[in-house]
């Protein structure tokens, strides 16, 4: 799986596949993550159309971890920059937005072009 996360930056060569994996921690020790949801959203800049809205899966529930697993068809989409964010949903109903860590700053979803097509 290809792609890389620097900062507040997603970068992912159009048409590719990625997994963004978490590990959720509170005092060093891993949260329950049992009744969780993860999601994620990526809109134009612009226009805040959205592009596609993603739910995140399991990896190992009880220990924190959570996936969200991007496909070719989330990555096939016009070269540019769009904005996303991701979002943990406790079982308790509190939501927070886990990316990006700096509530002062959106989140960059950077499509980069292809050369190779199937």
């Amino acid at each position: 799986m290809t792609g890389q996360i620097n900062g507040n930056t997603i970068t992912v060569r159009q048409g590719d596949s990625f997994g963004i994996y978490i590990n959720a921690s509170e005092d060093c020790k891993p949260v329950d993550l049992t009744g969780a949801s993860l999601l994620m959203q990526v809109r134009e800049q612009d226009s805040g159309n959205l592009m596609f809205s993603l739910q995140g899966v399991g990896v190992d529930i009880t220990k924190g971890k959570m996936a969200l697993l991007l496909t070719p068809t989330h990555t096939n989409i016009p070269v540019g920059n769009y904005v996303t964010d991701i979002q943990l949903t406790l079982a308790d109903g509190s939501v927070n937005t886990i990316y990006p860590a700096n509530v002062n700053q959106v989140a960059i979803f950077r499509i980069t072009p292809q050369v190779t097509e199937g």
